[in-house]
């Protein structure tokens, strides 16, 4: 998903409003969350044209660091209390951004790019506090 869209129809509030499952702060932490993503796949591209897509998969997982560096072990309640809990939210929050040019995609990118790309429940998996020394 690269960053930069056509520029959008209408505020981020009614787009909120006109999907109605998640709060703003859900939309704000995936917009953050892309661009985190893209830095991370991204690092050491230098040319200025070169693409910056990412995939419905790759963001996924991006917002799945993104978060836990962002909450740590509370990032799943954080995102429940969104009512986010499957990636496939992820998806339905990018296309909702996507069709009012917050964000755009390529022809390849869907909704099934978000399916199932790993269960909430396994969302801290792997996670480890850093102890600064």
């Amino acid at each position: 998903m690269p960053t930069k869209g056509p520029e959008p129809a209408k505020p981020i509030e009614q787009v909120v409003e006109e999907v109605g499952l998640y709060p703003i702060e859900a939309y704000e932490f995936v917009q953050r969350g892309l661009q985190y993503t893209v830095h991370m796949f991204h690092v050491n591209v230098k040319d200025p044209k070169a693409s910056r897509h990412v995939s419905g998969r790759e963001l996924s997982e991006g917002l799945r660091e993104f978060a836990l560096r962002q909450w740590g072990l509370l990032a799943r309640s954080v995102l429940r209390r969104w009512n986010i809990t499957r990636t496939d939210d992820f998806g339905r929050i990018v296309f909702a951004m996507v069709e009012n040019g917050y964000m755009s995609k390529t022809d390849e990118d869907t909704m099934e790019d978000f399916r199932h790309v790993y269960d909430f429940s396994t969302l801290e998996e792997g996670y480890e506090i850093e102890c600064g020394s």
